[in-house]
């Protein structure tokens, strides 16, 4: 039947119109940008070499494509990442207790941490070639974005309605098939929603991915981050703000060429979707001029072929013949359970041990006591900033969740603000603070929330977005209003896509510290007294035993917290659904 629709979409070959020419220009221009950018980063490199940034305007469109590359990649790789790690933490419980709190710590982890460390290996990886660190910022840039993916997609497998399992199971499909036709549809309007913000918040930590100060050494990659660093290190305000310029642009067209696109696109995927509401939305600009080409037509129904293909291929589809369980078989999976947890247990007290003889070679017992009241200060920070933008950000969230014309106009808007880099509101804050003689442990404390706290509100717009129709009738019908609504039926309805927000806002904030806590411009340097400044000092430095000090400490704080409020909730959430 494929091989007939094939051969007569071959004899009946319609000719191209101008919107295939239009749409084979617009495929050429990207195929050829990605040759460009992936020439550039494999271009020559010598550690000794001093690579300069130019802050004159007509660089910054190059700079630009360049970070969006470095960005896209480390989205790509973050999403198998995300249908791997995600799958497996939500499908095994033996590897969900060591996924989540692994998680919640690697969040954690200061982007200058992860640099410190990949950094010298990806340049004896590649030598020679820029090609190293480069792989060093797109892991930094992969870090950042990576956790909340992964956690959002746990999170919509944990809470997968009970008649779509039934249905996988009347159905008979396989494991395979059931991660395509039933997990990943499910999960993909949180999936985009937490794609959009991570590579928001990658721009937060772009400016530390790019200009790398590690071990008393600069280097300066080609980027829009790299280029805000060197106007800030100069003063120069116009440069400022021609990067926030070309920031709004850029996030404008990726906002409407890959995510507006996206977010229409997974529409269908909603549980309990009504078709004629999706028909009744404004379809984007991009999907209705594919829609008008004809070459592209027929590709598209050879990928659909592909795809069917791909999702019900027959060597994954075949199945075991069914054995009867014998008590040896439980023994044996017995054993197995025990040895993973021996050996996890194992690895832990190795590094431990390794770690706190790496560590204390050089530090004393007292400087240790010192940097443990730091993270005192820090987490407080945390705390009440969590506290105070989930006061702020449900409502606003629950607000444009539930109306889906406001969502599709602040959507780029939220985007833009989420991307903002908390370094070019430093010059701002410092001279507020040396003017009016402020504390700098206070005023730069919501610094550390600047670009973390919509992980709050795009999770709470997703789970808004995903309540049941009939659920909504029913709040009608019952006339409940008030906080009686939002306590029967608003706030359980949220409550595990909150969830998620808030780790990984809580696990940003932290990562956020090195940055926040530190504030330059020019020659002034403003610092509070916190776990971040610290880590940002002896980072700089290319102190070591120290770095691994804060960075451990940090951990220690981010499981503590992990697991007296947040695996808590996270159980209650799954309990709830």
């Amino acid at each position: 039947m494929q091989m007939h629709i094939w051969q007569n979409n071959r004899m009946a070959l319609p000719k191209m119109n101008l919107w295939d020419i239009f749409a084979l220009l617009l495929t050429v221009t990207l195929f050829a940008t990605i040759a460009y950018s992936t020439k550039q980063i494999t271009a020559p490199y010598h550690p000794s070499q001093l690579l300069t940034i130019q802050l004159s305007e007509k660089y910054l469109p190059l700079y630009a494509l360049r970070t969006v590359f470095r960005m896209l990649i480390a989205l790509s790789i973050s999403l198998l990442l995300t249908f791997t790690i995600g799958t497996l933490a939500a499908k095994n419980k033996h590897a969900e207790r060591i996924i989540l709190p692994l998680i919640d710590v690697l969040q954690s982890v200061p982007v200058l941490g992860f640099l410190s460390i990949t950094i010298t290996g990806f340049m004896l990886l590649f030598p020679g070639s820029l090609l190293g660190p480069e792989c060093a910022a797109i892991f930094a840039i992969l870090v950042s974005q990576v956790w909340n993916m992964i956690l959002g997609f746990y999170q919509s497998l944990k809470t997968i309605p009970e008649d779509l399992k039934e249905a996988a199971s009347i159905f008979k499909l396989s494991s395979w098939q059931k991660f395509w036709r039933i997990d990943v549809p499910f999960a993909m309007p949180s999936l985009i929603w937490n794609m959009m913000m991570s590579m928001s918040a990658s721009w937060f930590f772009v400016v530390a991915s790019e200009a790398i100060s590690v071990n008393n050494q600069k280097i300066l990659l080609p980027g829009i981050g790299s280029y805000i660093a060197t106007a800030l290190a100069d003063k120069n305000r116009i440069a400022v703000g021609l990067s926030i310029f070309i920031m709004f642009i850029v996030i404008l067209l990726y906002d409407q060429c890959i995510f507006r696109p996206l977010i229409f696109w997974s529409e269908k995927f909603k549980h309990e979707e009504d078709e004629t509401e999706r028909t009744q939305q404004k379809m984007p600009w991009l999907i209705a001029l594919l829609n008008k080409t004809r070459l592209l037509k027929i590709l598209g129904d050879y990928f659909d072929t592909f795809t069917y293909q791909f999702v019900n291929c027959k060597w994954l589809l075949k199945k075991k013949a069914s054995q009867e369980i014998t008590k040896a078989k439980i023994i044996f999976s017995q054993m197995l359970i025990y040895f993973w947890y021996v050996s996890i247990g194992m690895i832990v007290a190795l590094c431990v041990y390794f770690l706190s003889q790496f560590i204390f070679q050089t530090v004393t017992l007292k400087e240790a006591s010192h940097v443990l009241l730091l993270g005192v200060y820090t987490s407080i920070r945390v705390i009440i900033l969590i506290f105070l933008c989930s006061l702020v950000w449900i409502p606003a969230g629950v607000w444009i969740g539930l109306r889906p014309h406001v969502a599709e106009k602040v959507q780029p808007i939220i985007q833009f603000l989420a991307a903002f880099p908390a370094n070019l509101l430093f010059p701002i804050v410092i001279y507020f603070v040396i003017t009016y003689h402020l504390n700098v442990n206070i005023w730069a404390t919501p610094l550390m929330i600047l670009g973390t706290q919509w992980y709050i509100l795009f999770n709470v717009i997703a789970g808004t977005t995903t309540i049941p129709k009939d659920l909504k009738y029913a709040t009608v019908n019952f006339h409940l209003s008030g906080w009686l609504k939002w306590r029967r039926f608003i706030l359980p309805s949220i409550f595990p896509y909150f969830i998620t927000g808030a780790i990984t806002a809580a696990g940003g904030a932290w990562n956020a510290s090195i940055v926040a806590e530190v504030l330059t411009w020019g020659k002034t340097t403003l610092m509070a007294q916190g776990l971040g400044a610290f880590i940002t000092q002896v980072t700089t430095s290319g102190n070591l035993p120290r770095v691994a000090l804060g960075i451990s400490i940090m951990c220690l704080y981010v499981l503590f917290f992990n697991y007296i409020i947040w695996q808590p909730l996270y159980n209650m959430a799954a309990k709830r659904t």
